[in-house]
C-alpha cells in the first residue's frame, strides 16, 4: 500500500467516525429532549384527564400539519425502509419536528402509541442530511439510514446493542455493506452516552428468578410463544385494518385522527380508565409482579390500532412491550413458570414478531433483564417471531430469511392442495 492509498483510507475512516459522532450526538440529544417532553406531557395528562375531549382537536391539528406541511415524509418508518431499498431524495428534515410534535400531542391528549417512532424517525432525518454535506452515493446513503435507525432506537430505549441490531435487521441482513455494521454499532453506543450525558433516565425492568431449563418448561415456553407470536399478528393486522378502513372512508386526511379523536375519547369514558392509553408504562412494570386480567393485552392492541391507524403519530414499539407483557403476565395464572419470566419474553417475543427482528429482540431482552434469562428470552423471540404471520408492522419492510422461506413453502403446498 502507498502513501497515497493510506492517505485515502484514512480520510475516509476519519470523516465516517465524524459523521457517526454527529448522528449520534444529535439523534441523542433529539432523542433526550423528547423523552423529557413525553414524560411531561404524559404527567400533565394525567393530573387534567379532562384534556382526553380534547383528542379530536389534537388529531386535527396533527392531521392539518401533514397535510399541509408533511406530506412528503407522512408514511414515518415507511419512509426510511422505502428509501433504503430505492434510494430517491434526502429525507426532509422537517420530518423530525413535525414526528416529535404529532407524537407530544398524541400523548398530551390520551392517544395510546409509543416512541420508538419518533426517535427513529428523527434519528433518520438527521442522519439523511449528511449526504449533501459529504456528498455522498447512494451505497453511502443507506449507510447513513442505518446510522439514524441505529442511533434512535439505542437512545429512545438505552439499549445500544439492541439498536444497532435491529438497524442491521430491520433492513434485512443480507444487503447491508460490512462497513454498515461498525458504523451503526458506534453510532448507536454515541447516541446512548449522549442520553446519559443529558441526565435522562430509561425504565428499569427485572426478572428476579430464572428457573431451570428443562423439557417440561421448554415446553410450557414454546406455548406461551406460540400465543405471543399471534398476538404480533393480531397487532399488526389490526393497525393495517384501522389505517386502510379510515382511508376508504374519509377521503380528506385531517378529518380522520378528527374523527377517530372523538371516537377514542368516548371510548376511554365509557370504560371509565386511562390504562390503555399513552405509553402504558406503569402497566408494563406491574406485570412483572402482579397477574393481568386476560383482556388487558386486547385492548391495548384496539386502542393502539385505532389510534395510529386514524392519523395519530407515535410508535408502535412501547404497546408492543405492553401487549407482550400483560398477556405473558395473564399466562402466569395457567402457566406454571415464574410471572416475571412470562411478562418478560412477552415484552421481547411480541415486538419480535410484529418487526421480524428475532436477533435484535433476544439482545434487547438480555440488555434489559439480564443475560442469565437469554435462553428462555431467545426461544420466545425465534418461536414468535416464525408463528407471526408474514405480515408486520412495516408495510415497507423487505420480508426475507428463515420466515420468508418457511412462508413460501407453506403458500406452494397450499397451492398445491387447491
Amino acid at each position: 500500500m502507498n502513501l497515497e492509498n493510506a492517505k485515502k483510507i484514512m480520510l475516509v475512516t476519519v470523516k465516517w467516525f465524524f459523521i457517526c459522532a454527529l448522528t449520534g450526538i444529535f439523534s441523542g440529544s433529539a432523542s433526550a429532549f423528547f423523552l423529557v417532553a413525553l414524560e411531561w406531557v404524559t404527567h400533565y395528562r394525567e393530573q387534567n384527564n379532562w384534556l382526553i375531549w380534547f383528542l379530536p382537536i389534537g388529531g386535527l391539528i396533527i392531521g392539518l400539519c401533514y397535510h399541509y406541511y408533511g406530506k412528503s415524509v407522512v408514511k414515518g418508518n415507511n419512509l426510511l425502509l422505502e428509501e433504503y431499498e430505492n434510494p430517491q431524495k434526502t429525507i426532509p428534515l422537517k420530518m423530525a419536528p413535525l414526528v416529535l410534535i404529532g407524537t407530544l400531542i398524541t400523548h398530551l391528549f390520551g392517544g395510546s402509541a409509543g416512541r420508538e417512532g419518533t426517535a427513529v424517525q428523527m434519528g433518520g432525518a438527521i442522519s439523511d442530511q449528511f449526504t449533501k454535506l459529504f456528498k455522498l452515493d447512494n451505497s453511502d446513503r443507506k449507510t447513513l439510514i442505518i446510522l439514524g435507525i441505529s442511533a434512535g432506537f439505542a437512545s429512545v430505549f438505552g439499549t445500544p446493542l439492541a439498536g444497532t441490531l435491529f438497524a442491521l435487521e430491520v433492513l434485512y441482513f443480507s444487503k447491508i455493506s460490512f462497513k454498515s455494521i461498525p458504523l451503526s454499532f458506534i453510532t448507536a453506543y454515541v447516541a446512548y452516552f449522549t442520553v446519559e450525558f443529558w441526565e435522562v433516565k430509561h425504565t428499569h425492568y427485572s426478572i428476579p428468578t430464572i428457573p431451570e431449563m428443562n423439557l417440561t418448561n421448554l415446553l410450557w415456553v414454546i406455548l406461551a410463544s406460540l400465543l405471543f407470536g399471534l398476538a404480533s399478528m393480531l397487532f399488526s393486522r389490526s393497525t393495517h385494518f384501522w389505517g386502510e378502513l379510515f382511508s376508504k372512508t374519509i377521503s380528506f386526511p385531517p378529518l380522520r385522527p378528527f374523527i377517530g379523536g372523538i371516537i377514542l375519547a368516548l371510548a376511554i369514558y365509557l370504560i371509565g380508565t386511562t390504562k390503555y392509553i399513552g405509553l402504558g408504562v406503569p402497566m408494563i412494570v406491574d406485570a412483572f409482579s402482579n397477574p393481568n386480567a386476560s383482556y388487558d393485552f386486547l385492548l391495548k392492541i384496539l386502542f393502539t390500532g385505532f389510534t395510529l391507524g386514524a392519523g395519530f403519530k407515535g410508535g408502535e414499539v412501547t404497546p408492543l412491550f405492553f401487549v407482550g407483557a400483560t398477556l405473558g403476565s395473564a399466562l402466569s395464572l395457567l402457566i406454571p413458570l415464574p410471572i416475571a419470566i412470562l411478562a418478560g419474553m412477552g415484552f421481547v417475543a411480541v415486538f419480535s414478531g410484529a418487526t421480524h427482528t428475532p436477533i435484535a429482540c433476544t439482545v434487547m431482552g438480555m440488555e434489559l433483564f439480564g443475560i442469565e434469562s437469554g435462553v428462555f428470552i431467545g426461544i420466545a423471540c425465534i418461536i414468535a417471531y416464525f408463528s407471526s404471520g408474514s405480515v408486520g408492522i412495516y408495510k415497507a419492510q423487505i420480508v426475507k430469511g428463515a420466515k420468508y422461506h418457511l412462508y413460501q413453502k407453506v403458500k406452494r403446498k397450499d397451492m398445491e392442495l387447491l
